[in-house]
């Protein structure tokens, strides 16, 4: 009886293992549709269980992240040594440098000076700072990109989470608060700008090959602008009533964070040098990452803090989330055979052909399905490679080409369900203060709320006005 009920309780705790590999087996027996390889075949399968494995994570995500990149292998995708190389790219290094240089911003201790910069602007009130968090991260991320953002402003949240409680569970829901209003503040600013993502840059890239030459930086800003001032306060106001906090008013921790800064003094030699590293990537990050990659100055930056002295190599090791590196780059190389193997492709294709059929020209209707598809492929491909993919799909579709490239790129920003979905997510996570089932609480509607406001924005606004 004892045996029975140990299985039993076994079977529970994994039926969402079980109910990903039965999914995985039925859709591997099916038949491969027309029109699609069977390595695209394959890949979707791969992609379908990794879904279901991420959101109802029934094992640790890393060890998700370890599942695609043997499932890969093994399913003849590709061959070891060229899916070793599709994991590992600049995006994954720039993952691990802005840890790693989080990290470094920590042990020099700005991270609380700068929490207490912001506090001194927004005051006590939780749900004050949460707003602050969402704009100041929009309005940064709409210029330098939002994993610059998310990696410059995770330490400074957690500093105020750290010294409001170091009880984990007591400030959960405080956590997830200021760490989503980083992250999806980051995802919604970076539409603003055609500098905030290289979606952006890739879409007007398309329009300027299809004649379009009127959307310059400036343009870009009238058509979007408006619209990331409308969702800041509405993607703030979601989250506060997403998660509960018993910590309505920061006081205890403000109090600890000016006890601490007033501890350290006057800003040393050390902390400033420390800060000079950091501006100088800050701007490599800006002026140099066309040429270099983003990933490659972060980790100069790293290396700069290790030969001067100013981190401890320990101190990178014990505290850098290696997990969330493996999981980045393990989808990194699934939205890159979503390409190569032309399961992107396809998908996009045959969404995308039914919607034409009913539909001769762009309709509201029509951009329901386009924004709904470019923020369901966002979610399992990266921003770029979706728009990479969709791009030249959606301008095809009717005779308004600004509309259709323009909602494109925006809702390919709308990462918000998974941990993965965007680099701002999953350096969130590293924090540890998240789970993956936080994202889907929060994503949903967050999500939604962006999908339905972006649809009333651009037959409202951009018809009236443009």
């Amino acid at each position: 009886m004892n045996s029975l009920r140990t299985v039993l309780f076994w079977i529970t705790r994994i039926r969402w293992l079980l109910i990903a590999v039965m999914t995985g087996i039925i859709l591997l027996i099916l038949p491969t549709p027309d029109g699609l390889s069977i390595s695209g075949h394959r890949l979707l399968v791969i992609v379908i269980v990794t879904l279901i494995l991420v959101v109802a994570e029934p094992i640790p995500l890393p060890a998700t992240a370890i599942f695609i990149i043997v499932a890969l292998t093994y399913f003849n995708i590709d061959t070891p040594n060229r899916v070793a190389q599709a994991f590992m790219n600049d995006a994954v290094f720039f993952i691990m440098g802005s840890l790693m240089l989080a990290v470094a911003i920590v042990k020099q201790g700005w991270d609380t000076r700068l929490a207490l910069g912001i506090i001194k602007i927004t005051g006590n009130k939780t749900r004050n700072i949460a707003f602050g968090f969402t704009a100041i991260s929009a309005f940064l991320a709409s210029f330098i990109g939002e994993h610059t953002v998310a990696a410059l402003m995770l330490p400074i949240g957690m500093s105020l989470i750290r010294y409001t409680s170091k009880e984990v569970e007591k400030v959960r829901g405080l956590s997830s608060i200021l760490l989503f209003s980083i992250a999806y503040g980051a995802l919604i600013g970076s539409i603003g700008t055609p500098s905030g993502g290289g979606r952006n840059a890739i879409m007007m890239n398309y329009l300027h090959d299809s004649g379009v030459d009127s959307i310059t930086y400036v343009r870009w800003m009238l058509y979007v602008y408006p619209l990331v001032l409308i969702l800041v306060p509405l993607v703030s106001i979601t989250l506060w009533h997403s998660f509960s906090t018993r910590y309505l008013f920061l006081d205890s921790g403000v109090r600890r964070l000016k006890v601490q800064v007033s501890k350290q003094g006057a800003v040393s030699f050390r902390q400033s040098s420390g800060l000079v590293v950091f501006v100088l990537v800050f701007l490599g990050w800006i002026f140099l990452s066309g040429r270099f990659g983003l990933g490659t100055i972060a980790l100069t930056g790293v290396l700069l803090y290790l030969v001067t002295g100013l981190v401890r190599w320990e101190d990178i090791n014990r505290n850098t989330h290696w997990g969330v590196i493996i999981l980045f780059g393990a989808t990194i190389a699934l939205g890159t055979y979503m390409r190569s193997t032309g399961a992107a492709l396809w998908l996009a294709e045959g969404l995308v052909r039914m919607l034409s059929s009913s539909s001769g020209q762009l309709t509201l209707i029509s951009d329901i399905v386009i924004v709904c598809i470019t923020t369901v492929m966002a979610n399992t491909l990266s921003s770029s490679a979706t728009v990479a993919v969709l791009g030249p799909i959606t301008l095809n579709l009717g005779s308004d080409l600004i509309h259709q490239g323009l909602i494109t790129a925006l809702a390919s920003a709308f990462g918000f369900f998974t941990a993965v979905a965007a680099p701002a997510c999953a350096i969130i996570y590293s924090s540890g203060l998240v789970n993956a089932k936080d994202f889907l609480k929060a994503g949903w509607k967050v999500g939604l709320i962006s999908i339905v406001i972006l649809i009333i924005y651009a037959n409202t606004y951009w018809r009236l006005w443009f």
